[in-house]
């Protein structure tokens, strides 16, 4: 399957968050924009819409139906809402197919072609693991 370098792209996001108890947080998803100004959507696994994360220089937004938080930046609000922060940016730039460096993330691109990346946050503790299978 050839991924798209400028996206949108939309399929199913896992994080495992490896605490004492590990968490896992599941959503569809579907990722617009570029890596200063986007949106990141989550749904159910049945396809009802969870909450849509916006982003532009200075201001991180969390839309929950009619209710709109706002956050310092990206990483506090994926925080938030997944339980850890997910390097929201270098997504764009993983998707596209480019292995760049990310503080204490390593992602695994080797099956970008069949739909699938993952990367794990190595530090700071706890330990987390993306898993991205994207839509065909």
């Amino acid at each position: 399957m050839p991924v798209s370098d400028t996206g949108p792209w939309s399929g199913r996001l896992a994080l495992t968050i490896e605490t004492e108890q590990p968490q896992l947080f599941y959503a569809g998803f579907t990722l617009e924009g570029n890596a200063d100004v986007g949106q990141l959507t989550l749904t159910t696994p049945l396809g009802n819409a969870l909450a849509a994360l916006r982003w532009r220089p200075g201001s991180a937004e969390l839309v929950e139906g009619v209710q709109t938080q706002t956050y310092a930046s990206l990483a506090e609000l994926t925080a938030r809402v997944t339980g850890a922060p997910i390097p929201v940016q270098a997504l764009f730039i993983w998707l596209g197919g480019q292995n760049t460096a990310v503080d204490g993330w390593q992602a695994d691109l080797s099956a970008l072609p069949q739909g699938r990346l993952t990367a794990r946050r190595l530090y700071p503790a706890p330990a987390a693991q993306l898993r991205i299978a994207l839509d065909r």
